[in-house]
This record gives C-alpha cells, sequence and structure tokens, in this order.
C-alpha cells in the first residue's frame, strides 16, 4: 500500500506544479491584441 500512496502523492504533486502553472500563466502574462489581415482568393466566396 505504501508504493501506491507514494504513486498517488506524486500524481498530485505533478497535477498541482502544472495547475499552478497555468495558474501563473493567466496571472502574469497579458495578451497583445493586434489587427490580422488576410487575403482570401474569389473562388473560395463562389459557390462551386
Amino acid at each position: 500500500m505504501p508504493t501506491l500512496f507514494r504513486f498517488v502523492a506524486i500524481l498530485a504533486l505533478l497535477g498541482g506544479l502544472v495547475f499552478g502553472g497555468m495558474v501563473a500563466l493567466v496571472v502574469f502574462v497579458q495578451p497583445v491584441p493586434r489587427e490580422i489581415v488576410e487575403t482570401v482568393p474569389p473562388s473560395k466566396l463562389q459557390p462551386k
């Protein structure tokens, strides 16, 4: 049973680290809005 407890504890620790990293990204990283321009060929606009 101790090996199962150790395995679950390691999984919980890794999950906590991943969750903490995602929270840190949400809190500290601010996206920069920018304009996107893409040319669409006329053949894509006409029905077949």
